[in-house]
């Protein structure tokens, strides 16, 4: 009986694997959460948050990502969160407003800006699933927006096991 050699057709294929993995930056992630400065748990008073910010050493933010948040059910003014930025900026490689979640999606969305999309088009792409970091489900969402006017399909997973999502429609 002759052996037949095992082609990989999945490694021979034209099929692209857009990894939103490779867009990661890296760098620490941390909160400022504004709940620990609320006056009896509940009131935000401007003294307690000047005393905050000139008691801080700011420096201690140097080179991380910060979300600013208020992790509990109170009124907080917009200035507060405003003052807090001025003040970490300086140090912090990115700082918004919102849950870690909200960060993690907003240094995605900085570094997709640089994805040359053109580079997709007519192309079968396959969005990878698995991954070492917690990528927000929001970009997924956002990458399949930017695919699908170029692409020729779409799938999600794995090249060897995937979910097809999108196929361009035939012209005659």
């Amino acid at each position: 009986m002759k052996s037949e050699e095992i082609v990989n057709r999945v490694a021979n294929s034209n099929i692209i694997t857009f990894d939103l993995e490779k867009y990661y930056i890296e760098g620490e992630r941390v909160v400022i959460d504004i709940k620990d400065l609320l006056f009896q748990g509940q009131i935000l008073r401007e003294k307690d948050v000047r005393e905050y910010v000139s008691s801080q050493n700011w420096s201690s933010f140097e080179n991380k990502f910060v979300a600013l948040t208020c992790s509990v059910d109170a009124i907080i003014p917009t200035w507060a969160y405003m003052l807090i930025a001025i003040y970490v900026s300086p140090f912090a490689k990115k700082v918004v407003f919102g849950t870690l979640e909200d960060l993690e999606r907003e240094i995605f969305q900085q570094k997709m800006l640089e994805i040359n999309w053109t580079e997709f088009a007519n192309c079968k792409i396959v969005i990878k699933g698995c991954s070492k970091i917690n990528v927000p489900q929001s970009l997924f969402v956002e990458v399949v927006n930017k695919l699908r006017p170029i692409a020729n399909s779409i799938m999600f997973g794995e090249p060897c096991s995937t979910v097809p999502l999108y196929k361009k429609a035939k012209t005659q």
